[in-house]
């Protein structure tokens, strides 16, 4: 209930006295309880699972430390009831979570009741990681390293992308992951130089570069993996490239350290990389925030002035992308720790011919 009490301070600094969770992701986060319908309600003194009769049991057996409620036909009704039973007028909801239409139905059904929006307070909690969060990624890393190792002996020209995203799909779910964190990215030749090539039906060729960019959603925990590797002897510039992608990563990773702005952190991959004349070839953020989403908040980014704390994990993964001809990323998860980072990915950077 450690969690709880942390919102719960959250909420007293907003003058807040009951909160209303809706996200699964930080439903989840608060309770354990891993089903797919219900709703959180956080007053001073209760904490409330309301769910439906289908996961009745379940949610008694996750949720430690809740009062687990079987709710009415309309979910409202219930919250309402529980907040007159502790003289509540006011409740704060996820703004970000709710549409326009759910807050139409709270503002009907709950009648006197003001609601309050509020942005972030539980996503601002999830950026800092316990000793178990950190446990479980470190698993979630493993099994993205272990997929990977597999994926290596099936590479060769003939296959295509979506077989490649598939083996590494298979080899996951099969030790242990829910899924794969996010749609795979298997994209070779010419297609690597897309940041977000989603595996298709293209065949891999020889001499070309594949990038695979891919992670394992473990007991509720993302992992968020890139390597880049070559079919054979590839064009001068492209074998450059992985080179300057390399040492930027390696250099943001040896300076990366708590009190540093996101901004700070982004600037040590990217002026490597502008430096050799590639800057405009690196388009997005050097990394992000990671956890039970595979993008939360902390950013590594040229906009960002969030600071690095002990705790958080973020990934690292500079690239350069060069249209019509490739591209390379690099990337690792790590912890910000109180002297410096641990990394969680292990995979081989050396540049690699299959």
């Amino acid at each position: 209930m450690e969690r709880v009490l942390k919102l719960r301070q959250a909420m007293e600094e907003r003058n807040l006295h009951a909160m209303l969770v809706a996200s699964p992701v930080n439903r989840r986060y608060l309770t354990g309880f891993t089903g797919s319908s219900g709703y959180v309600l956080i007053t001073d003194t209760g904490s409330f699972l309301l769910t439906d009769f289908r996961y009745m049991t379940q949610a008694s057996e996750e949720a430690k430390g809740f009062t687990v409620i079987e709710h009415a036909g309309q979910v409202m009704e219930t919250v309402k009831e529980l907040l007159q039973s502790e003289r509540i007028n006011e409740l704060g909801f996820e703004q970000d979570h709710v549409t326009f239409g759910t807050h139409g139905t709270y503002t009907e059904q709950l009648e006197s009741v003001k609601l309050v929006p509020v942005a972030g307070i539980i996503e601002k909690l999830r950026m800092i990681k316990d000793d178990g969060e950190i446990e479980v990624m470190q698993r979630a890393a493993d099994l993205a390293d272990a997929a990977f190792a597999h994926v290596l002996p099936f590479i060769k020209p003939g296959v295509t992308e979506r077989e490649l995203d598939l083996e590494l799909e298979f080899f996951m779910r099969k030790h242990g992951a829910t899924s794969s964190s996010f749609d795979t990215i298997v994209a070779s030749g010419e297609r690597s130089a897309m940041p977000h090539g989603r595996a298709s039906g293209k065949v891999i060729q020889k001499d070309e570069l594949i990038t695979f960019d891919f992670g394992a959603l473990l007991e509720g925990y993302c992992s968020d993996l890139t390597r880049t590797v070559a079919t054979g002897n590839l064009q001068p510039q492209l074998k450059e490239i992985y080179d300057i992608v390399l040492e930027a990563q390696l250099h943001a990773l040896e300076h990366i350290k708590a009190g540093m702005t996101g901004r700070e952190a982004d600037a040590l991959a990217r002026d490597i990389i502008s430096k050799y004349g590639y800057g405009d070839q690196f388009g997005h953020s050097t990394g992000h925030g990671l956890g039970m989403e595979v993008h939360e908040s902390t950013r590594l980014s040229k906009l960002s002035d969030d600071v690095l704390q002990p705790g958080m994990v973020v990934t690292v993964e500079p690239g350069i992308y060069l249209p019509g001809l490739g591209g390379v990323r690099i990337e690792d998860d790590i912890v910000i720790t109180a002297d410096g980072i641990r990394v969680l990915t292990k995979s081989s950077k050396q540049f690699t011919v299959v």
